[in-house]
């Protein structure tokens, strides 16, 4: 399933619980994430939907290494032949096929991050991004570095539409939150991180959860203001 988060954005549901996005730009596709290693045949399905065709997928911008993002990302090259970017930060995690021990603070993130289902293709990347880049050929998708929940997580800001994609920095799964602190590597930076997000936005979408568009925007500039309340 897919649907129009802003203009030049679509939200794409891989699974149930997952979401990547597809940024039209000025050579083709940019797509935010992949997800699980079924991801790729409905990502490829859905830009069949939207006439066009797989190598019109001309890079992928991971927003941290985690099975759920990048699972599939080996396989979706294969068969688009785009370039796979992530921050550097997250280069060793995503070569190395999984999470490391370090990549969890708590003693459950440690314990499902040795399960094979959770492993993927090790995967080397085309290149890297760092915070305030503009993603080549995206015609405005700028990277906001966001650390906490891995070293290397990035939220990509689509300028042309005051779009905010979020990545796993917050969920909205039934309320916003910033997930459990023992699946981030680093929870205390988490709200410092968020409070690199600019206030002037149109629409926000989540990997996880339900995208706010409009008057609902204001409920989470609400919700980051009370993390930074908080810290």
């Amino acid at each position: 399933m897919h649907s129009q988060l802003a203009p030049g954005v679509t939200r794409i549901a891989t699974s149930k619980r997952d979401n990547a996005f597809l940024v039209d730009g000025d050579d083709g596709f940019t797509l935010v994430d992949v997800g699980w290693a079924k991801a790729p045949g409905v990502l490829l399905d859905a830009v069949a939907a939207l006439g066009r065709k797989p190598s019109d997928i001309r890079r992928v911008v991971i927003t941290h290494a985690h099975p759920d993002h990048v699972q599939g990302a080996a396989e979706l090259r294969r068969r688009t032949g785009a370039r796979i970017l992530i921050h550097d930060a997250d280069r060793a995690w995503l070569e190395a096929g999984r999470v490391p021990a370090e990549g969890r603070s708590g003693t459950l993130g440690r314990f499902i991050d040795h399960l094979p289902p959770l492993h993927w293709t090790p995967t080397a990347p085309d290149g890297t991004v760092t915070d305030g880049d503009l993603v080549e050929g995206s015609d405005g998708l700028r990277v906001i570095h966001t650390p906490g929940h891995s070293p290397g997580h990035i939220v990509l800001l689509h300028e042309p539409s005051r779009t905010v994609l979020m990545g796993d920095a917050a969920f909205n799964r039934g309320k916003l939150a910033i997930g459990p602190a023992a699946l981030a590597a680093d929870p205390g930076l988490r709200p410092g991180s968020l409070a690199r997000i600019p206030h002037d936005l149109d629409a926000v979408g989540f990997a996880h959860g339900a995208q706010l568009t409009g008057s609902e925007v204001d409920t989470f500039q609400v919700f980051l203001s009370s993390l930074r309340a908080d810290g």
